[in-house]
Protein backbone atom coordinates (compact mmCIF):
# COMPACT_ATOMS: atom_id res chain seq x y z
CA UNK A 1 0.00 0.00 0.00
CA UNK A 2 1.28 3.60 -1.11
CA UNK A 3 1.78 5.86 1.68
CA UNK A 4 3.65 8.77 -0.02
CA UNK A 5 7.42 7.02 1.13
CA UNK A 6 7.16 6.85 4.53
CA UNK A 7 6.79 3.85 6.51
CA UNK A 8 3.85 2.11 7.12
CA UNK A 9 2.55 0.76 10.73
CA UNK A 10 0.00 -2.02 10.59
CA UNK A 11 -2.63 -0.94 13.05
CA UNK A 12 -5.92 -3.07 13.19
CA UNK A 13 -8.44 -1.26 10.88
CA UNK A 14 -12.56 -0.87 12.59
CA UNK A 15 -14.58 -1.66 10.52
CA UNK A 16 -18.54 -1.77 10.65
CA UNK A 17 -20.31 -4.56 8.41
CA UNK A 18 -23.66 -5.26 7.09
CA UNK A 19 -23.88 -8.65 6.66
CA UNK A 20 -26.71 -10.60 5.02
CA UNK A 21 -27.02 -14.16 4.55
CA UNK A 22 -29.32 -15.98 2.35
CA UNK A 23 -29.58 -19.48 2.66
CA UNK A 24 -30.15 -21.33 -0.59
CA UNK A 25 -31.96 -24.69 -0.86
CA UNK A 26 -33.28 -25.28 2.51
CA UNK A 27 -36.87 -23.62 1.94
CA UNK A 28 -38.34 -20.56 3.15
CA UNK A 29 -37.95 -20.50 7.05
CA UNK A 30 -34.78 -18.99 7.58
CA UNK A 31 -35.25 -18.02 11.40
CA UNK A 32 -32.76 -21.39 12.65
CA UNK A 33 -29.90 -20.51 10.12
CA UNK A 34 -30.24 -16.76 10.76
CA UNK A 35 -30.30 -17.35 14.93
CA UNK A 36 -27.02 -19.53 14.31
CA UNK A 37 -25.50 -17.03 12.58
CA UNK A 38 -26.17 -14.78 15.92
CA UNK A 39 -25.31 -17.14 18.30
CA UNK A 40 -21.53 -17.51 15.87
CA UNK A 41 -20.93 -13.75 16.06
CA UNK A 42 -22.15 -12.98 19.14
CA UNK A 43 -19.90 -15.85 20.73
CA UNK A 44 -17.25 -14.12 18.81
CA UNK A 45 -16.93 -11.28 20.99
CA UNK A 46 -17.86 -9.01 18.19
CA UNK A 47 -20.74 -5.85 18.88
CA UNK A 48 -23.98 -7.13 16.98
CA UNK A 49 -27.13 -5.93 15.87
CA UNK A 50 -29.84 -7.60 14.01
CA UNK A 51 -31.88 -5.25 12.22
CA UNK A 52 -34.48 -6.73 9.41
CA UNK A 53 -32.52 -7.32 6.70
CA UNK A 54 -29.29 -8.74 7.98
CA UNK A 55 -26.83 -7.71 10.74
CA UNK A 56 -24.91 -4.60 11.74
CA UNK A 57 -21.12 -5.90 12.98
CA UNK A 58 -18.78 -3.94 14.56
CA UNK A 59 -15.11 -4.78 15.32
CA UNK A 60 -11.62 -5.12 13.60
CA UNK A 61 -11.27 -6.48 10.35
CA UNK A 62 -9.64 -9.52 11.39
CA UNK A 63 -12.37 -11.03 13.88
CA UNK A 64 -15.28 -9.65 11.71
CA UNK A 65 -14.50 -11.28 8.72
CA UNK A 66 -12.65 -14.65 10.81
CA UNK A 67 -16.98 -14.05 12.21
CA UNK A 68 -18.57 -14.08 8.87
CA UNK A 69 -16.02 -17.38 7.41
CA UNK A 70 -17.50 -18.93 10.85
CA UNK A 71 -21.35 -18.60 10.49
CA UNK A 72 -20.48 -20.16 6.69
CA UNK A 73 -18.98 -22.74 8.37
CA UNK A 74 -22.12 -23.12 10.91
CA UNK A 75 -24.84 -22.81 8.29
CA UNK A 76 -22.69 -25.76 5.68
CA UNK A 77 -22.54 -27.69 8.98
CA UNK A 78 -26.57 -27.58 9.10
CA UNK A 79 -27.01 -28.57 5.48
CA UNK A 80 -26.95 -25.62 4.21
CA UNK A 81 -25.87 -26.92 0.29
CA UNK A 82 -25.46 -22.96 -0.89
CA UNK A 83 -25.18 -19.62 0.82
CA UNK A 84 -25.57 -16.21 -0.73
CA UNK A 85 -23.88 -13.42 1.27
CA UNK A 86 -24.00 -9.67 0.87
CA UNK A 87 -21.26 -7.48 3.28
CA UNK A 88 -21.07 -3.42 2.87
CA UNK A 89 -18.07 -2.51 4.68
CA UNK A 90 -17.42 0.99 5.89
CA UNK A 91 -14.31 1.88 7.87
CA UNK A 92 -12.97 5.60 8.54
CA UNK A 93 -9.97 6.92 9.16
CA UNK A 94 -10.73 10.49 11.03
CA UNK A 95 -12.20 9.02 14.16
CA UNK A 96 -13.79 5.95 15.55
CA UNK A 97 -17.47 5.43 15.10
CA UNK A 98 -19.88 2.86 17.09
CA UNK A 99 -23.05 1.01 15.56
CA UNK A 100 -24.97 3.93 17.81
CA UNK A 101 -23.00 6.76 16.51
CA UNK A 102 -24.14 6.22 13.56
CA UNK A 103 -27.91 5.72 14.14
CA UNK A 104 -27.93 8.37 16.75
CA UNK A 105 -26.82 11.08 14.45
CA UNK A 106 -29.81 10.46 11.90
CA UNK A 107 -32.03 10.44 14.90
CA UNK A 108 -30.96 13.75 15.93
CA UNK A 109 -31.22 15.26 13.07
CA UNK A 110 -35.25 13.81 13.06
CA UNK A 111 -35.87 15.02 16.41
CA UNK A 112 -34.95 18.58 15.64
CA UNK A 113 -37.62 18.12 12.83
CA UNK A 114 -39.96 17.54 15.39
CA UNK A 115 -39.59 20.55 17.44
CA UNK A 116 -42.09 23.22 17.51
Amino acid sequence: MANNGGDFHHKPMKVIVDLCVVPVGVGVHLAPYIATCERVLGAAGLKIQLHPNGTAIEGEWGPVFAGIEACHQALHAMGCPRLFTSVHINTRTDHDQALEDKVASVQSLLAADRQP
